[in-house]
């Protein structure tokens, strides 16, 4: 190793060592045996609560044989599933496959929150960074986007617990209201519907001692049960005639005279076309990870709250909720009434998208007692569920497209947590830059520009631990801890924003 690298990776790597033993000692005396979050994660599942369905459809069958199509799809998540039904709808001839390593919606797709939103970039005010000159525009596409999901779901009649009660952002203390103010002030710029709720205003919606006001906006947006979504819109691909073939990875693929050929375990497929819609896992070519890191997400589910205990919180209008802190939170209510608490980022040694050690009670401590902070009339409340889930982050913090063997395949992907309506959005312009198509979204920015560069093992790892560390603790010790936080955001990975929708 050059001498170079050696003086910038040892110091990271002494200052990530000491982070992770300093994680050990606060978790030792912040977090004793046989505390409350301990005892309500006894009976815990360390499984997706949407996932956990016994109404989940029966598995496809995996490819066994050589085929052929015009277009093959990489990936049954929201990407993949969206794009295959926009591609049957737009030309019904043109033969459409889909394959899946596992099964439709068990990646980032069934994972989410699943907090609805109109924005196509991660957010008004990533949309103001990236791209100011076109916010305006993306705005509009984003309601257009949002208006031909909620019509899919009302065409092929998908039964997904769709309520469309609006996000609310909630201030955490006196600090958060300058964030929440100037959220207002953007969605105002733009066209929202939304009310800025003071302290006694917000009381009325959603009852916590840590919140101080909030903002509420009202139109295109709300909560869905993604799992479900993901299942109804497989469903829906299938009768307008796209074959979906489960457990079939992407192995290898190589140009070919007239396309692309895709390797699996048991089958090729010949392919005019091939869209990558892999996100987080970046699988089908080694360097989209280049510029996507998988980021772990982690979520807990209460058990069903009584009528007593909902009481004690208000939550009338059901709004999925996001807060100010640094390293923020964000909640919803599910159809039978259990709170979804999540937001405490993780990132694990080259990318890996199934960390053995999200599986474990100690990595939900820490959420659970954020829980009990954020609603301590629910402190006696147990967790029935808690899982973790990849995030394809990129310094964009929004969908990004990757073209590869000559323009014929293409990954799109990267959406950083917002990706349950606005990959309908992605998987759309993804079909027309496949297609060649000259259009007023392949012309815009963020259709022809890339994201930066992630450094490479074992600096995104020492960068990332260091980085984490950082956002859970910046809050209550300051520091050095604000420095390294806007260091990280001048390079381009603004981590102070919201993370998963």
């Amino acid at each position: 190793m050059p001498t170079t690298l050696i003086g910038v990776w040892l110091p990271l790597l002494v200052l990530a060592t000491l982070m992770s033993w300093s994680e050990k000692q606060e978790g030792d005396t912040m977090i004793h045996p046989c505390s409350q979050a301990e005892k309500a994660l006894l009976k815990t599942k360390f499984y997706p609560f949407w996932l956990d369905d016994p109404d989940a459809p029966k598995a496809a069958d995996k490819l066994t044989s050589d085929v052929s199509c015009d277009l093959l799809i990489v990936g049954a998540g929201f990407t993949g599933l969206w794009a295959a039904i926009q591609a049957k709808e737009a030309d019904p001839n043109r033969k459409v496959i889909i394959i899946e390593a596992g099964t439709a919606a068990t990646g980032a797709s069934g994972r989410p929150a699943a907090i609805l939103s109109t924005s196509v970039m991660h957010g008004l005010s990533n949309a103001q960074r990236l791209f100011p000159n076109d916010i305006s525009r993306l705005e509009e596409l984003g309601k257009q986007n949002i208006d031909g999901f909620r019509d899919a779901i009302d065409k092929f009649k998908i039964d997904c617990d769709l309520e469309w009660s609006g996000e609310l952002t909630v201030a955490v203390g006196e600090a958060g209201m300058a964030d929440v103010e100037k959220e207002y002030s953007l969605y105002g710029e733009y066209g929202h519907d939304v009310e800025l709720l003071n302290k006694e205003s917000l009381e009325k919606e959603i009852t916590s001692p840590l919140f101080n006001g909030g903002v509420w906006s009202k139109q295109r947006s709300g909560i869905v049960n993604p799992a479900k979504l993901a299942w109804g819109l497989r469903r829906a691909a299938g009768e307008l005639g796209v074959t979906v073939y489960e457990y079939t990875p992407m192995v290898s693929s190589e140009l070919t005279t007239n396309g692309v050929q895709v390797a699996t375990p048991e089958g090729k497929i010949n392919a005019n076309k091939v869209l990558l819609a892999t996100n987080a896992f970046a699988a089908g070519d080694k360097r989209i990870k280049r510029r996507v890191a998988a980021i772990r997400d982690r979520i807990v589910v209460t058990e069903p709250l009584s009528p007593e205990q909902l009481a004690l919180i208000g939550w009338e209008h059901r709004q999925g909720i996001y807060d100010t802190r640094t390293q923020l939170n964000y909640m919803r209510l599910t159809k039978d009434n259990r709170i979804l608490f999540g937001g405490r980022l993780g990132y694990f040694f080259n990318n890996d998208t199934d960390p053995s050690a999200d599986k474990l009670a100690n990595a939900y401590l820490p959420l659970v007692e954020n829980f009990y902070r954020t609603f301590p009339m629910l402190r006696d409340i147990s967790f029935s569920h808690a899982w973790s889930g990849p995030i394809g982050l990129t310094t964009r913090m929004a969908v990004h497209y990757q073209s590869y063997h000559q323009g014929k395949m293409l990954y799109a992907g990267g959406y950083s947590g917002f990706g349950v309506t606005a990959s309908r959005f992605g998987a759309r312009v993804a079909l027309a830059k496949l297609d060649g198509e000259d259009t007023e979204e392949t012309r815009m920015a963020f259709a022809t520009e890339l994201p930066g560069y992630i450094p490479p093992e074992p600096f995104r790892w020492l960068g990332a631990k260091i980085t984490m560390y950082c956002l859970d603790t910046v809050d209550e010790k300051g520091g050095w801890r604000h420095w390294w936080i806007k260091m990280v955001e001048k390079i381009g990975f603004p981590v102070t924003q919201n993370e998963l929708g």
